[in-house]
């Protein structure tokens, strides 16, 4: 009975069911993955280097990338491997750090997401003030805030699940150490963690989600008062690339775990979650770019001068 409550490992049961079809996802899968750590590298790169962007929104549009690229990496790559392998295990040990860094990176995405649109608040709303409001030493506090405190608050959820008693089998339906296929292989109460995960979603996930509609909603009264068109367009051009993160974020995340209890079933959760983990950090660099002329200017740039240092070798 110790060994079934306190497993060695688990197995991933990932998309099996899909029998010897599961090999045919490894080759799209990895290009989107590689893609989205290549598009997501280059925005960091950019923001390092080049002083124009130099800017409290690019600052917070870096620590994003980053975490686009650290939250892909918890998941995809060992996704990628067991599409190919027989046997699809992974150890206890690894299943919680994984499950830690997962959730953990994950909060920390929308506290970033926040921090952009108080950013954006401030920009617009209070121009005057803004260079005083969003220096460089608040900047990284509120960057440093929204790194440590998800970390610090998964250790208790984390330590939780390592004293559960998994007696109901070590085979999880899912490509990664997800929260509710964890819960269902315990055979102890979990209404209390339940109610704690719920708390934290309110806590990481709805709290910065109100703060962005409230600062969303000061940044669209301003920019109605703005008298000329072209002055709203500009606005509202660079409010559009977060605002499409925002909503794409959100709204899945909110779909899967705000909720007390399981909702939804394993297929629904593993599409859902596959989006967000493959297809989305794959889009949001295109979505970030797209529409920024002052990216897209200073990426010509560092182009040409790459072109010219190859052609002078």
């Amino acid at each position: 009975m110790a060994n079934l409550s306190h497993p060695s490992e688990f197995i991933l049961l990932g998309f099996s069911p899909l029998g010897e079809l599961q090999v045919l996802l490894y080759g799209p899968f990895l290009v989107l993955y590689l893609l989205a750590f290549i598009g997501n590298t280059v925005i960091i790169v950019m923001v390092f280097v080049d002083t124009h962007l130099h800017t409290p929104m690019y600052f917070f549009l870096g620590n994003f990338s980053l975490l686009e690229i650290l939250v892909t990496m918890t998941a995809v790559p060992r996704m990628l491997s067991d599409l190919l392998a027989p046997r699809k295990v992974i150890s206890f040990t690894g299943c919680m750090v994984q499950f830690y860094f997962y959730f953990s990176l994950g909060s920390t995405s929308f506290l970033i997401l926040s921090d952009m649109a108080l950013d954006r608040f401030v920009a617009i709303c209070h121009p005057l003030h803004y260079g005083t409001l969003m220096r460089g030493a608040v900047c990284a506090q509120l960057a440093g805030a929204a790194w440590a405190t998800p970390f610090l608050a998964m250790v208790p959820t984390v330590l939780s699940r390592v004293h559960l008693s998994y007696c109901h089998g070590n085979v999880i339906n899912h490509f990664f150490c997800d929260n509710a296929p964890l819960l269902q292989l315990s055979c102890s109460d979990t209404k209390l963690l339940e109610s704690w995960d719920f708390v934290m979603a309110l806590a990481f996930v709805l709290s910065s989600f109100l703060v962005t509609l409230i600062s969303y909603g000061y940044i669209v009264s301003t920019v109605l008062h703005i008298p000329s068109a072209s002055g709203r367009q500009k606005a509202f051009s660079t409010c559009g690339s977060h605002l499409t993160l925002v909503f794409i974020g959100y709204s899945s995340t909110i779909f899967l775990y705000v909720q007390p209890g399981k909702a939804h079933s394993a297929e629904v959760n593993k599409t859902v979650a596959l989006v967000t983990s493959v297809l989305t950090p794959f889009l949001n660099p295109f979505i970030l770019t797209l529409r920024n002329e002052t990216f897209k200017a200073v990426l010509r740039g560092q182009m040409q001068r790459l072109k010219g240092l190859l052609q002078a070798l």
